[in-house]
Parts: C-alpha cells; structure tokens; sequence
C-alpha cells in the first residue's frame, strides 16, 4: 500500500478562512495527510524550501506565503502545486511556472458569481435603479418626465475581455437580446452571435455600454483611456467587474461628475477605495460594490458545508494528479501572465 501523500499550505500569517474552511480540510484530510503551517513569514527562503521539499503536495491560497525561486531547480519531493484560489504572481514566480513542476488555478471557479455581479450592475444602471431608491427615500414618487430606463434588448453591449467570466456573462445576457461586440487579442474565437473587432476604439464606438472582464496586466493597465470613455454616448455605461486600474480612473469620475455616462463598479485603482467625504459616493449615476459582489457573507465561511467551487475544483484535481490524470487548469506562461 502506497503512501499517504504529504500536502502542505504555508500561510504567510494566518490560514485565510474563507479558503481553508473546515469542511475544505477535511475533503483533504480523506485524500492525505495535510499540514497546516502559519506564521510563514518568519521562516527565511532557506526553512521554507526545506518545508515545501518535504512535501509531495503545496497547496496555495490567498495569504500564502511567497514560494521560494529556489523550488524550480530544487524541488524536492514537491511535484504539485495546486493554487486554490485565482491570481498567483504575489505567491508563485514565474520560475516554477516554467519547471516541470504542474501548477493549476482556480480555473473558471469565480465566472458565474463575477458575471452575475456584472450583470446586476448592468441591469442597475440600465433601469437607473439608484437614482429611483434614493427618489423615493426622499420623499418623491414619481420620477422627472425627462427620465429614460434603458432596456437590453438591441442594447450594443460591448465586452473587453472574452475569458472564464467574458464568457459566462454572455452566456448570461444573451436572451436578453443585446447586440454583442466583444474585444479579447489573445482568445481564438468568440461565442456564436457575437461581432469580433479589432481594437478598442472600434469597441467603443460600437457600444452605448462596455463591461470589462479583462485580467490587469501590463498590456491592459490604463487601457481604458479618456479618449475611449469620450467615444461612449451621452448616457452611456461602463461596468467594471475585472480590475481597476484598467480604466483611467481621474477620467471616468471627471465624465461621471458630468452626468454624461453612468457606471457600475465593483472595482476601483489601488487602493480600492475611497475617502468617507469623496464626492463619487454621492453621485446617482454611479454604484459601488467594493469588490465585493463575488464574495459569500463572511458567515458562510463558517457553515459546517462551507464548500465554494474553488474547493471542488482544488479537491477534484487533488484527486487526477494522485490517479495519474489530466489536470483542469493547469498554468502556463501565457496565462500566468495575462491573470490578474
């Protein structure tokens, strides 16, 4: 009888509860034998290679700690890193992407609870969903004659960024009848129904509203210009469910000050938030979610069957990697770099 693999998580402080829930340990308690180290921090490179190299299994998450270069030509025993949870460029270099040493994320985990977000944002916006909550918390009933809801049937809706959550949003607009302009250079092809265009100033032209599923990488920082956010018409919407610092943010609160467009944002520049007397958190053509419209109630994590898709994906490849099988997800260079 062979024995029990060694799976290891190094926290760089704590073990983050909303990973490492007790129903999670103990899915992998039944597959081997699972230590748990915190306090990471204090271990120099030197004691926490030694650690991982005694290990067959390292199993990383938020608040890892950073695995040491060292790993890629020195190993050990490691050969499986499994990444619970999705970016992992602050806790896995680019080294051990390119060792023979599999490496697997979340994969597509977070697509439908990040695009549900997106579409209700969308949805907000569109039916001006703010605006009218605060009208009649104020006393008014009726809305002003000049008040327009949009609808998104016809709508040109452009999305920047055709991925995991690209594509489950569609997925998800798609009755609803909007005409679809997606931009995404680095994807071989588009769902059915959907206009391809070559470059963001024809996506913007197109579309009275973009969502943005693009991951932040060098290439898309910033990307999201003045010049582009001019293009979009009077009323027009921008969502932001991916990161940030994709848009230039000094312009799209300078267009939202206007009352030209309308935006919903999960999502801000670092760091992600703003001060309590900051006008924008007045402004009714805009809602913020603070990113967090994908997350469970911090009491979820608690449940006895806190078991969220990340865990059945980690769990399931757990599995094929001891069976011998092809992993889900498994990270190469060109997704390693184009993940946020």
């Amino acid at each position: 009888m062979s024995p029990r693999p060694r799976i290891l998580h190094l926290a760089h402080n704590k073990a983050d509860p909303r990973a490492w829930t007790a129903a999670f340990r103990t899915a992998i308690a039944q597959i081997g034998d699972l230590t748990v180290v915190e306090e990471g921090e204090l271990l120099s490179d030197t004691e926490a290679s030694i650690r991982i190299q005694d290990c067959d299994i390292l199993v990383t998450s938020w608040g890892a700690r950073a695995v040491p270069t060292s790993l890629a030509t020195e190993p050990g025993d490691l050969r499986y890193i499994c990444h619970l949870t999705g970016g992992m460029r602050t806790t896995i270099p680019l080294e051990l992407i390119d060792a023979p040493i599999a490496v697997t994320n979340w994969g597509d985990a977070q697509a439908r609870s990040v695009a549900e977000g997106a579409v209700t944002l969308l949805l907000a916006c569109l039916k001006g969903l703010r605006f009218r909550i605060e009208r009649i918390a104020a006393g008014d009933w009726r809305l002003p004659d000049e008040f327009r809801s949009g609808m998104m049937n016809q709508l040109d809706l452009g999305i920047y960024g055709c991925g995991f959550i690209g594509r489950c949003f569609i997925d998800m607009v798609r009755p609803m009848g909007p005409n679809l302009h997606v931009f995404d250079p680095y994807v071989a092809d588009v769902p059915d129904g959907c206009e391809r265009v070559a470059d963001l100033d024809t996506l913007f032209d197109r579309s009275h509203t973009v969502a943005i599923h693009a991951g932040l990488s060098s290439e898309t920082e910033g990307s999201v210009t003045a010049r582009l956010l001019a293009r979009l018409p009077d009323g027009g919407i921008l969502i932001n469910t991916g990161r940030g610092a994709i848009v230039d943010q000094e312009a799209l609160f300078a267009e939202l000050e206007s009352g030209r467009i309308r935006a919903g944002l999960d999502v801000l520049k670092p760091p992600e938030k703003l001060a309590p007397d900051h006008p924008a958190r007045g402004w009714p053509n805009l809602i913020l979610t603070g990113h967090s419209l994908s997350q469970p109630f911090p009491k979820a994590y608690e449940a006895a069957d806190a078991f969220e898709p990340m865990h059945h994906i980690c769990i399931d490849n757990l599995r094929r990697h001891l069976k011998g099988e092809p992993l889900q997800f498994v990270m190469d260079r060109r997704r390693y770099e184009l993940s946020t």
